[in-house]
């Protein structure tokens, strides 16, 4: 294991590792540790009493964060017509065609999210192999293949997040920078949590919520207390 850093040994030793904190408690932790002389992002892991194996336990999602990530977006849009005018009105960064899956082909990816509406997706197709592994393949699921291509924009530009559960059945989200007031942080924590409470499948058994995480960029974890989280939601 590589050799912890003084910084981090210090933001260390003012987490008690063997209990669990309330949210609140949590969050100004995270904000008193944070030592990087960058905005660290606050990052939450949640472990899920879910098997990933089973396709029908996969948790996979969206959610419009309350006060966004604090991270600038840099949207691209296939659409034609009509609907690109709507996306570049909606403050799409980049909206056409054929011109940018040319482009995408030649090694350009210079950009975070990207929607297509429905009638593009038989070119879009064609970018699977190099968008699907970076996660950016546009996808009915994840609400980025439609036709309400202005509503899409502009989720993604104020704070909309895709969450995917991994095969450890964790799963890693940003919800927003340390420098965010602390009522912004719990208010994203909160819309986050009820979101995956929501999805929870009908065949997962047992406890679902089973381990919360918050952390900084380059900080410790805190555990958070899931009795606590139930003060806020109901699970």
């Amino acid at each position: 294991m590589a050799k912890r850093g003084k910084k981090y040994r210090e933001a260390l030793s003012k987490i008690d590792r063997n209990r669990e904190y309330t949210l609140d408690e949590a969050i100004s932790l995270i904000k008193e540790t944070a030592y990087a002389n960058f905005d660290e992002t606050v990052e939450m892991a949640v472990k899920l009493g879910v098997d990933p194996r089973h396709s029908d336990q996969i948790v996979r999602g969206t959610v419009v964060l309350p006060y966004g990530t604090g991270k600038s977006v840099k949207v691209l849009v296939f659409a034609k017509g009509e609907k690109e005018k709507e996306a570049k009105e909606a403050g799409a960064d980049y909206v056409g065609g054929e011109e940018y899956i040319e482009k995408i082909q030649k090694g350009w990816l210079d950009f975070d999210k990207v929607i297509a509406t429905p009638d593009m997706m038989s070119k879009v197709g064609k970018l699977g192999r190099i968008l699907g592994p970076r996660g950016l393949m546009p996808s009915p699921k994840t609400d980025t293949v439609t036709f309400d291509v202005k509503r899409a924009v502009k989720e993604v530009k104020s704070g909309k997040i895709d969450f995917r559960v991994d095969k450890g059945g964790v799963i890693h989200v940003p919800l927003g920078k340390v420098s965010f007031d602390h009522e912004k942080l719990k208010k994203n924590a909160l819309e986050f949590l009820e979101k995956v409470i929501k999805l929870k499948p009908a065949s997962a058994r047992g406890q679902y919520i089973r381990k919360v995480h918050l952390s900084s960029t380059m900080g410790p974890s805190v555990k958070v207390s899931v009795s606590d989280l139930r003060n806020y939601l109901r699970f």
